[in-house]
């Protein structure tokens, strides 16, 4: 995909919801910008080349659509697209590009932190303190753990690089199975989860959504894991069967849970997962630092200048499996 001539100044629309994306006035030196909530984005279609979604998940692209003709580009500030597909947008020829990678380093840095807290009962410890009582226990080495991470892209890779460094062995599940990988052990099927999962003392989902990894984590999964395991989600709630897990966590089946993310979201009041203390939860948050913003904004202004060069664009979605091949991919 390459972009508008170089002797133009490509019509941007730029839609929002509240605050207006960081590094407008380098968007600016690049193109007309038109700056638009969802009920203008119609007219500020109107003869653009490219629509800039930095409010990532409004449903007015979708909602707008026969307003969009003069489209080439499409760009979310976003990694998962899934639920932002559909049916006119992934047969047109219009490019789609996310955010990939922007976030990667600090969701993988959440995940450590987590294996952490467990591996170390920190939720233990906090509740002890909140009572005022000095209580001895022992706690669990991460090095020589076994990880499993479901999701073999630029979230899960990030994730086998800190965990590989402290010392735990790392595996992957990705669409095909393949041995040897400059950042994974192996890599198993991700079809073939409720037969792998045994061998590991934390499974971690930091797969995409799409109709193949939907409910991936179900009963059967959950059960064939260790009961001494435990699962972690910064991926998306919906990759697994939530009435399933918190079966297993009642149970003792698995040994706790964290989750970034959850199915339904948020969580409703009163879900019985609120009050188990196996299980961490925090709201869909891994990736957002305090400089994620700007990260996600400089990544639109460096595709923007591509395009304007004529030159291709990085982090192209195939529309069709609903993700960045790697091929594609952000360097």
């Amino acid at each position: 995909m390459t972009g508008a001539a170089e002797s133009t100044r490509p019509v941007v629309a730029v839609l929002y919801r509240e605050a207006l994306p960081p590094r407008l006035p380098e968007i600016e030196a690049l193109a007309e910008v038109r700056l638009t909530k969802a009920d203008g984005l119609a007219a500020a279609m109107d003869g653009a080349e490219v629509l800039y979604q930095w409010h990532s998940f409004s449903p007015a692209l979708k909602e707008n659509w026969s307003a969009a003709s003069t489209l080439k580009w499409i760009h979310v500030s976003a990694a998962g697209v899934s639920q932002l597909l559909f049916d006119e947008l992934i047969r047109s020829n219009v490019a789609y590009t996310n955010s990939r990678g922007v976030l990667s380093r600090s969701i993988a840095e959440f995940t450590l932190g987590f294996v952490l807290d467990m591996a170390k009962d920190a939720q233990g410890s906090l509740r002890l303190q909140q009572h005022q009582r000095w209580q001895h226990r022992v706690s669990r080495k991460i090095q020589g753990q076994r990880a499993l991470v479901v999701g073999t892209g630029s979230i899960g890779r990030e994730v086998a690089k800190l965990l590989s460094a402290v010392g735990m062995e790392v595996d992957g599940a990705g669409r095909t199975c393949r041995p040897g990988d400059t950042d994974f052990g192996q890599i198993h099927s991700s079809r073939e989860l409720s037969g792998t999962v045994l061998a590991y003392d934390y499974v971690i989902l930091a797969a995409p959504l799409t109709d193949e990894t939907r409910g991936l984590v179900n009963a059967a999964v959950l059960a064939a894991m260790k009961p001494s395991a435990c699962l972690i989600n910064v991926g998306r709630g919906e990759l697994v069967d939530t009435g399933a897990l918190t079966g297993a966590l009642t149970s003792g089946s698995i040994a706790g849970a964290a989750l970034d993310v959850v199915h339904p979201e948020p969580l409703p009041e009163g879900h019985p997962l609120w009050g188990m203390e196996n299980v961490i939860i925090t709201p869909h948050m891994s990736g957002d630092t305090e400089e994620y913003l700007d990260d996600l904004g400089r990544l639109f202004v460096d595709n923007l200048k591509r395009y304007c060069g004529n030159e291709p664009l990085e982090n192209i979605v195939d529309k069709d499996l609903g993700f960045v091949p790697a091929a594609r991919a952000h360097p």
